[in-house]
């Protein structure tokens, strides 16, 4: 098959009806001028920089891909699509022109591709593996094989206005057994990257700022923390108590080492070597833990729990709402909802 992409009309589509009207699509950055001299990525990247300095390089390097894809990838005669979230409308046409600058054609967004619109595809009808698809929020993506046999499928030709059905419950349809299964796997996909990018945060957290959000997680769980001074601590990094004090039980000692190497179990030994009668450890390790390490946690005659960043991502989903400001501020995190 050949391309298809996808043009989001702004943010919250405030373009479409220009879009529609104009037969275009377009994109913005203004600041940059006429690209079409631009003939390389590298090119494009170095003239953002330029433009744009207060871009940082990973922002710099997804926008010049978007926008370069754009002015020399996008062809003649290749299919593009935008969508109306207020009508949950896909507008499908054919690209017929090659790239313009063209600064006021559509409201601030003077790069422009001109266009044939063709038909329209409710996202009612569609799978929910091309819906998850088309939501992507980059403004520019290519469209994959599948989605747009689909979306030819599924497209209504004729007039761009009046072709919408009569009534929103025209197009709705039950859901099957088999796109129930599909919106769950897409879940757990969500689910497993978020959890993902959630442990690359606070991969990312220095030595002292990764002791401060572990002491910020035993909090937000219940328990008052005081974080030992700087020096030779013999391995009693956090006191965690009901008092702060360790005065009432449980009384928890917690040691948080953050690098990349596993820990092994003379670390562990050395940990639990320290503690006393009716102490509780953890031993937090951003690296992980040996399976020797794991044993002797095991056999100890303490209780003791070890946490790698698995766990932690864990706790910190499980306890985020009852974290305090200065824990929320190390990893700064957004709530999503999803539909049951």
């Amino acid at each position: 098959m050949g391309n298809m992409w996808l043009v989001r009309a702004g943010e919250s589509a405030y373009l479409i009806d220009e879009f529609k009207g104009k037969n275009a699509v377009a994109i913005g950055w203004e600041e940059l001028g006429n690209i079409n001299a631009v003939k390389t990525l590298q090119e494009m990247k170095k003239l953002l920089k330029v433009k744009y300095p207060e871009y940082k390089d990973g922002k710099i390097n997804i926008t010049a891909g978007q926008i370069f894809r754009f002015v020399s990838d996008f062809k003649i005669d290749d299919l593009v699509i935008t969508y109306n979230p207020e009508e949950r409308l896909y507008y499908i046409g054919k690209i017929h022109s090659n790239y313009e600058y063209k600064p006021g054609y559509i409201t601030d967004q003077p790069h422009i591709r001109r266009v044939n619109w063709e038909g329209t595809v409710s996202r009612d009808v569609l799978s929910a593996s091309a819906r998850n698809t088309l939501g992507s929020i980059m403004t520019i993506i290519a469209i994959p094989n599948d989605v747009q046999k689909e979306l030819l499928k599924q497209m209504v030709t004729g007039q761009m206005e009046g072709n919408q059905p009569s009534h929103p419950l025209d197009f709705v349809q039950v859901e099957t057994e088999e796109e129930a299964e599909e919106l769950d796997q897409i879940k757990d996909d969500v689910i497993e990257k978020s959890n993902e990018f959630i442990k690359d945060k606070i991969a990312k957290l220095s030595w002292e700022q990764m002791e401060e959000f572990v002491a910020g997680v035993l909090r937000g769980m219940g328990y008052k923390t005081r974080i030992t001074p700087k020096g030779p601590d013999r391995g009693r990094d956090i006191l965690a108590s009901p008092d702060g004090l360790g005065l009432e039980e449980p009384r928890i000692i917690a040691e948080v080492k953050h690098r990349k190497e596993r820990m092994g179990a003379n670390e562990i030994r050395s940990f639990t070597g320290g503690l006393r009668g009716k102490d509780r450890g953890i031993y937090m390790s951003s690296g992980g833990f040996t399976k020797e390490a794991k044993y002797e946690a095991d056999r100890s005659n303490i209780p003791i729990t070890l946490i790698d960043l698995n766990l932690l991502a864990e706790l910190v989903t499980q306890y985020y709402d009852q974290f305090d400001s200065e824990t929320r501020t190390l990893v700064p995190l957004r709530k999503i909802y999803w539909p049951l």
